[in-house]
């Protein structure tokens, strides 16, 4: 096997640069979805009627994995930071596989002992994301490969659930099986993926030329980056934790919003999700006609503060009976998408290729969705525990609104900030130039 690694490696290694951005990011794509359905396919089950510490069972489900992937987010800071390239296809393996039979013990153990397993089954999934863009970061082409990847954080989740209501409603299949067996469907997508990952080569000395040297970051040079960028960082945070946690509820009650709507088709998941993915990938895949990496920035701050308002505004006038369920659904989710993708791609990308900071897009990535997990987790416990009656439809919409006041005069703030810091960055460098020609 290895001999034939080596080859197709070589192969690939001579691949015209185009043909290997599209490659990888086809890669990518197709390993996060395969991933999405060890993670979401139990969101595509109700589990009606089903209680434990009078707590709704689902949600209790959905608390239990989302703790598992916020610790994982926590190790994953340090992990994802000084990630070493070699094994990273093993490691994506072997923690799926876990998660995987955390599925398996889920359908065997009876309720409510089995919720322990939604726990074991989240924890080891929540590196994936760093460990995939791994293979992508640092190269010229990294905004077409990332919005390709990162279209699987739209598509993947409608597609998951169509294929578990598919397992619910036409094979019959109980609620705690089909998990399992929606796992079963994506095992050898997975490896294939992966496979192709692995054949992926490093960045070019061109890539590198162009977008800083990408390195694994030791505690001190994690602390110095943090201070270095402090207030903008805090600003993404804020951000990131709002669109995180509106983006989870839709993800993972999507299923009971649609129903509040009176929409119960299997495949309007798949449908709207389609949609936002080939919007989002366009306009994502755009911006790598952009070479100055902080127009590049401030372009995609842009697209956070549209992201927002979209979302809000289509939540007003979804309130006001001027638009219909589907299409305030469509464009909520393009909106939402419109933010949260960017944090998940480029965002990070380009700050570091616009201040030249050699460090890694892991780490700081880690630190946000670890903050944005933890709210999210959050919320689905004051809510549940708040005894209130308010439906997860009700809630997401209201909750939407507010999403776009907070997050787009945070994106604002963070624009002026960023563009403001580089600016005096330039004006340093240029008097130490003039100092240095004396």
């Amino acid at each position: 096997m290895k001999p034939i690694t080596a080859f197709l490696k070589r192969k690939v290694a001579q691949l015209p640069y185009s043909v290997l951005s599209v490659l990888a990011g086809v890669a990518a794509f197709g390993a996060y979805t395969s991933m999405y359905a060890f993670r979401k396919a139990f969101t595509a089950a109700t589990f009606s009627h089903q209680q434990f510490l009078h707590m709704d069972y689902k949600v209790l489900l959905v608390i239990a994995q989302v703790i598992g992937y916020t610790l994982s987010k926590l190790y994953g800071i340090k992990f994802i930071a000084e990630l070493n390239a070699a094994n990273r296809g093993r490691y994506i393996l072997i923690l799926i596989g876990i998660s995987w039979l955390a599925l398996l013990a889920f359908a065997v153990v009876p309720p409510p002992y089995n919720i322990v397993f939604l726990f074991i089954n989240g924890f080891p999934l929540g590196v994936i994301w760093g460990l995939v863009f791994s293979y992508l970061e640092g190269r010229r082409s990294t905004e077409f490969m990332a919005a390709v990847l990162s279209v699987s954080l739209i598509f993947a989740s409608g597609f998951i659930k169509t294929v578990g209501r598919t397992f619910l409603s036409v094979f019959h299949i109980n609620e705690y099986w089909m998990p399992f067996l929606t796992g079963a469907v994506f095992v050898l997508p997975l490896c294939l993926f992966v496979y192709c990952l692995e054949l992926i080569p490093p960045p070019t000395a061109m890539d590198v030329q162009l977008r800083s040297k990408r390195q694994p970051m030791n505690a001190a040079e994690r602390k110095a980056f943090i201070q270095r960028f402090l207030p903008g960082i805090v600003l993404t945070l804020v951000i990131y934790l709002l669109l995180t946690i509106m983006r989870d509820i839709r993800d993972n009650f999507e299923v009971e919003i649609w129903a509040s709507l009176g929409i119960k088709d299997n495949t309007i998941f798949t449908r709207t999700d389609s949609t936002i993915s080939i919007i989002v990938l366009v306009i994502m895949s755009l911006l790598i006609l952009v070479k100055n990496n902080l127009k590049a920035f401030a372009l995609i701050h842009w697209m956070i503060i549209a992201g927002c308002l979209s979302a809000g505004i289509a939540s007003i006038l979804f309130h006001f009976h001027q638009i219909n369920a589907v299409t305030w659904m469509t464009i909520t989710g393009l909106g939402l998408f419109m933010g949260y993708v960017p944090y998940n791609a480029i965002f990070f990308e380009r700050l570091i290729a616009s201040f030249h900071y050699k460090s890694n897009v892991g780490f700081i990535m880690y630190v946000a969705d670890f903050t944005g997990y933890l709210g999210s987790v959050s919320i689905l416990i004051l809510k549940e525990t708040g005894h209130t009656s308010i439906s997860w439809g009700t809630f997401f919409g209201q909750a939407v609104i507010w999403m776009a006041v907070i997050g787009g005069l945070a994106a604002l703030s963070s624009l002026i900030y960023f563009m403001q810091s580089a600016h005096r960055q330039n004006k340093d460098k240029s008097s130490s130039l003039k100092i240095s020609a004396v």
